[in-house]
């Protein structure tokens, strides 16, 4: 995996980050390490609609050991210690919770277990309903957002290299080491009665040059990139694909077998999106998934 050194450059209009190499596993236990960053994007999905009353009293503990380490910048907010968050108040209506989490919570805290002198900064830029065909596309057009109801959406990918300017950008360089991307995204352009067939059929191209241009914007060209499989046919399809072309791509499977650890369960319909269990197990996966990716 790429050790990243973050020194702030201006591109026209992108933040660009310096970058050179060396495994996490071989660092974990160094003192005086950089801060270790993930960047985490995608939809409702990874904005959380975890229950967060339902932490259980090892949850509590596990986050309250992690907390004071791993830290959440959430769509351009501060950093905050890692916790469960209160919901914007149509989630809270819809799923009737007074406290929410996404994939970041558990996901925090096995990486702090795992490298438990190491701090950590989670960039997160979420918002549900949204397409990388239209909204998340670093080629993005009025034209294709249109397509997709999104032409008065923010553009996320230039909100995310914005975050990533504005949390970094006027730190050391020494201070930061970038350890990968999580996506979670892909039920919007799976959508076909609603938006057609070239939104999904394109969405391995479509997210291909969605890691290319994160990469180029962190200029890091083997930044471990991991993703959630969501969403239909096609779009699986181009998730598997898009893994299997390009390096440090991984593809995490879910399963339909309710005995499987890659079993996620949801809320009942009409719903949908995945309850406490479920976003636990997503934030396990991908702590699973970034971990193991050091010895693939």
């Amino acid at each position: 995996m790429a050790r990243t050194r973050l020194i702030s450059m201006f591109s026209s209009a992108l933040f660009f980050v310096l970058v050179s190499v060396t495994p996490l596993a071989a660092i974990a236990n160094d003192d005086n390490r950089p801060t270790l960053v993930f960047l985490l994007a995608g939809q409702s999905n990874m904005d959380g609609r975890g229950d967060g009353s339902k932490l259980t009293e090892l949850d509590r503990n596990r986050l309250e050991a992690a907390c004071g380490r791993v830290f959440l910048a959430y769509n351009g907010a501060s950093p905050e210690p890692l916790d469960v968050t209160t919901p914007l108040g149509h989630v809270a209506r819809r799923f009737e919770l007074e406290l929410v989490f996404g994939p970041e919570l558990f996901f925090g805290i096995q990486v702090a277990e795992a490298f438990p002198d190491r701090e950590i900064l989670l960039i997160k830029r979420s918002l549900g309903g949204t397409s990388l065909y239209g909204a998340w596309s670093p080629n993005w057009s009025e034209e294709r957002a249109s397509l997709m109801n999104e032409a008065d959406r923010p553009k996320l990918f230039s909100e995310l290299v914005a975050d990533i300017q504005r949390m970094l950008g006027d730190d050391p360089a020494s201070d930061y080491e970038l350890g990968g991307m999580l996506w979670v995204q892909g039920e919007t352009d799976s959508n076909v009665k609603k938006f057609g067939n070239e939104p999904s059929e394109t969405y391995g191209e479509n997210l291909t040059r969605l890691i290319v241009a994160v990469r180029e914007a962190v200029d890091s060209s083997n930044l471990p990139f991991h993703m959630l499989q969501v969403g239909n046919k096609a779009v699986v399809d181009g998730m598997k694909e898009t893994a299997e072309r390009l390096d440090s791509v991984y593809f995490i499977s879910q399963s339909r077998d309710p005995n499987s650890s890659r079993y996620l369960p949801k809320y009942g319909p009409p719903i949908g999106h995945y309850n406490y269990e479920g976003m636990k197990r997503i934030g396990n996966l991908f702590a699973d998934s970034v971990l193991q990716a050091e010895i693939r």
